[in-house]
């Protein structure tokens, strides 16, 4: 299915740094809880991602990712997830993050 431009720009995907990551033993799936950065405007959010194949909670920390901070909050499990990040996702479900090759300022939107 073809999205128009004006669909597509209602997603709205912005730059943050993670700034706190916690085990959830409680996922299904294994998972990492998120805390992220987007700056001023939009400021801190929480996530869920199943990335613990290719990432230490160390190597996370620190580090600026994409997610799209404009969908409904998600209940998982008694955690609440508030924005959705992004990766590319092979084969065996694992997960590549998408990140900016420089560090940018938190909250830039992504076009």
């Amino acid at each position: 299915m073809m999205l128009t431009w004006e669909e597509f720009e209602k997603t709205e995907m912005r730059v943050g740094t993670i700034i706190e990551v916690n085990d959830f033993p409680e996922a299904r799936k294994p998972a990492y809880q998120l805390t992220i950065d987007f700056g001023e405007t939009i400021g801190i959010r929480k996530s869920s991602a199943q990335i613990t194949k290719r990432y230490t909670k160390e190597a996370l920390t620190g580090r600026q990712i994409i997610a799209v901070v404009n969908f409904p909050k998600k209940q998982i499990g008694k955690f609440m997830s508030e924005c959705l990040v992004l990766g590319a996702v092979g084969q065996e479900g694992d997960v590549v993050l998408l990140s900016p090759d420089f560090k940018v300022e938190n909250g830039l939107r992504i076009a």
